[in-house]
């Protein structure tokens, strides 16, 4: 009998190629769409985003696990990941912070980690061929199996995953933490990061999170002075009672502001479209141009869908793009005070050039309140 700790494992895509490696946490099978992320920290943080929701995640920085796991670092409930690919995992952890290294965190969460693999190979195959199904299995090392168990799983595409990971009914986000709370934001929960609530709430919010599927009608019985449209993972086509509720919110006139999942459903609300991009764009180095200001934001990045800059109804702007392929990164409407972008400002990881998003929402709140 193999150890725990050489426990083969084998890759298999949905277009027929495989990949060798070795497990480091959990074991068994496991089915997703595998992806890459660019980013060379922030592992816990990527672990535990709920747009990862469904997929398998291959990180291209070669070492992972260095600085172990610390409570602080959370930005969500739990890991949401199906899987973790990795060149390796390091076998110290040095960090004051960190309670616990990164195996243990997996297998406390039965979160598949896989090492030793090719994750340059991995990769260069995505961006040549697209993101794609997926399994991962240290019992079936059969390679034709495995690829007709990958061509045979889900995938993404018109599943709403949104509704597998939002908060049941609604709450007040740290009610107990001190500050002013000047204003009452309602969020709409598609899989939020908890450094949006912080941010919003550092800027004297009050922030009440509703499930995504929350009737919009209840959520302005709350009497909202903003309204903020989290991001989420899957197709956001198959978010349909999302949508007709963010098509309520944002044609309310109360300030919205929506990021990631939450941008594609107001591009899918106010009568855009959305398209399934080849890779995605997962990292924290991604260039964006702002068209207004005419000045690049390097931004931090996770989502495979992408709305359709040439769909756009004409009261709808697109306000940023993607320099790399240019995709829609940002839209506003011309009339109603609202705004979205299909990156990630609150970071957690990666830059904080885009900060400035949600003082432009608290902005637009106040100009609201006294108008």
């Amino acid at each position: 009998m193999e150890s725990k700790d050489h426990l083969k494992a084998l890759i298999a895509l949905e277009d027929g190629t495989t990949f060798a490696g070795e497990a480091f946490a959990g074991g068994g099978e496991i089915d997703g769409e595998l992806v890459f992320n660019t980013s060379m920290t922030g592992y816990q943080e990527i672990l535990t985003d709920p747009s990862y929701k469904g997929q398998i995640v291959t990180l291209t920085y070669p070492l992972i696990g260095n600085y172990g796991i610390n409570p602080e670092d959370e930005e969500s409930y739990r890991p949401h990941a199906a899987g973790l690919v990795i060149g390796e995992c390091s076998r110290i952890r040095s960090n004051w912070r960190s309670t616990k290294s990164l195996p243990d965190y997996l297998a406390e969460n039965n979160i598949f980690g896989i090492h030793k693999v090719d994750t340059r190979a991995v990769t260069l195959h995505i961006r040549r061929k697209g993101a794609m199904k997926c399994v991962i299995s240290t019992e079936d090392r059969d390679p034709a199996s495995l690829v007709a168990k990958a061509r045979a799983s889900l995938g993404l595409v018109g599943r709403d995953l949104a509704s597998e990971v939002s908060i049941e009914g609604s709450s007040i986000w740290n009610p107990d933490a001190g500050g002013e709370r000047l204003r009452r934001v309602a969020t709409l929960d598609c899989g939020l990061k908890y450094n949006q609530l912080r941010i919003l709430q550092s800027l004297g919010c009050e922030v009440e999170v509703f499930n995504n599927r929350a009737a919009a009608q209840a959520i302005l019985d709350t009497k909202p002075d903003g309204i903020f449209i989290s991001n989420g993972p899957g197709d956001p086509e198959g978010a349909r009672e999302s949508i007709e509720t963010v098509g309520t919110l944002a044609r309310s006139g109360i300030p919205t502001f929506g990021i990631c999942f939450g941008h594609q459903l107001l591009g899918l609300a106010l009568g855009g479209k959305t398209f399934k991009l080849k890779f995605g764009h997962r990292g924290g180095n991604q260039p964006v141009l702002n068209l207004g200001r005419g000045t690049v934001e390097i931004t931090a990045q996770n989502h495979g869908f992408c709305v359709d800059r040439d769909s756009l109804p004409a009261d709808l702007e697109t306000t940023h793009i993607n320099l790399n392929d240019q995709t829609s990164e940002g839209l506003r409407h011309r009339e109603l005070p609202v705004f979205s972008v299909q990156y990630h400002p609150e970071a957690a990881p990666g830059p904080h050039d885009s900060n400035y998003l949600f003082d432009q929402f608290i902005q637009m709140i106040d100009e609201h309140k006294t108008s």
